[in-house]
């Protein structure tokens, strides 16, 4: 299948992320061009020029810049991608979220502005279902 017309962008996301596992705290400012997995909470920005996905067990206090954003978990601050948002039915986001194109999810909690960049006409998405749904 072309990479273009996955469902969502975590099915892109390949090679191992740097991981901040459950039950960790990081304060500062992270940076990197690799993927950045989130399970634990962060208290800080970040200027990262790959996916970064925060988990639903994960914590985010401060800005993301990523070149790609997944959301379960909460964010508390601006979250800033120069290419797509996904936002899980689990997220809750206090703050502006920003990019090329943005997907939330039925369920999900947005507190603030969303903003999008990109021109083109809107895509049909169909949710993944278990056939007991």
């Amino acid at each position: 299948m072309n990479e273009t017309r996955r469902r969502r962008l975590r099915d892109r996301s390949s090679g191992t992320a740097t991981l901040i596992s459950e039950g960790c705290r990081v304060t500062g400012v992270l940076t990197g061009s690799c993927d950045f997995q989130v399970n634990g909470e962060v208290e800080g920005d970040c200027e990262i020029d790959s996916t970064l996905m925060l988990a639903k067990s994960g914590l985010w206090k401060g800005t993301i810049r990523a070149a790609n954003v997944i959301v379960s978990g909460h964010v508390e601050g601006d979250i800033f991608a120069t290419g797509s948002v996904d936002i899980t039915d689990t997220a809750r986001i206090t703050g502006t979220v920003a990019a090329e194109a943005i997907a939330v999810a039925e369920g999900a909690v947005v507190d603030g502005v969303m903003k999008t960049s990109s021109q083109s006409q809107p895509t049909e998405v169909l949710e993944k279902r278990d056939s007991d749904s």
